[in-house]
């Protein structure tokens, strides 16, 4: 899938209350949890312990950090749109997040958005609210849904 394109911000606060393109999926690899645990310093043995985990846990594998799917959010909406004007993105924040699945090691996963409202900042600037649901391949319950608050500039 090719991203979205939009020349300007006005272009992309038209597409306010839509859904955006659905994401490509992407796996997630032992290597990409191994990085996250040692990034956030969170070692916890369901995430990194390949063979205790398949002794004892209940999906006999390990399982990725549920801040990882969260935190791959912005990454992930970047894959679907591009504003082809801006001069700067910045994180803002997360609302209502919530991690209803564990995604167990080698699991494929995609975003699911809407951009949900659009706020002024200014004559150059805007804050946008994004529904966001990344699902998981073969799966009823999602890995993470969250509104996310992303701040553009062009």
């Amino acid at each position: 899938m090719k991203p979205l394109i939009l020349n300007t911000l006005s272009e992309f606060v038209r597409l306010e209350g839509k859904d955006l393109p659905i994401g490509e999926w992407y796996t997630v690899t032992q290597e990409m949890i191994n990085d996250f645990a040692n990034a956030t310093l969170d070692k916890q043995w369901i995430h990194v312990d390949e063979e205790r985990a398949l002794k004892e846990s209940p999906y006999k594998c390990t399982i990725a950090h549920g801040f990882m799917s969260v935190s791959m959010i912005s990454k992930l909406l970047e894959d679907i749109f591009d504003i082809k004007s801006l001069k700067m993105g910045l994180n803002y924040g997360l609302n209502k997040v919530r991690f209803p699945n564990p995604v167990p090691v080698n699991s494929k996963l995609r975003m699911i958005s809407k951009l949900k409202l659009v706020e002024s900042l200014g004559e150059n600037g805007i804050k946008a609210t994004f529904s966001c649901t990344i699902e998981i391949k073969g799966q009823e319950k999602p890995a993470c849904v969250a509104e996310f608050i992303a701040v553009f500039f062009e």
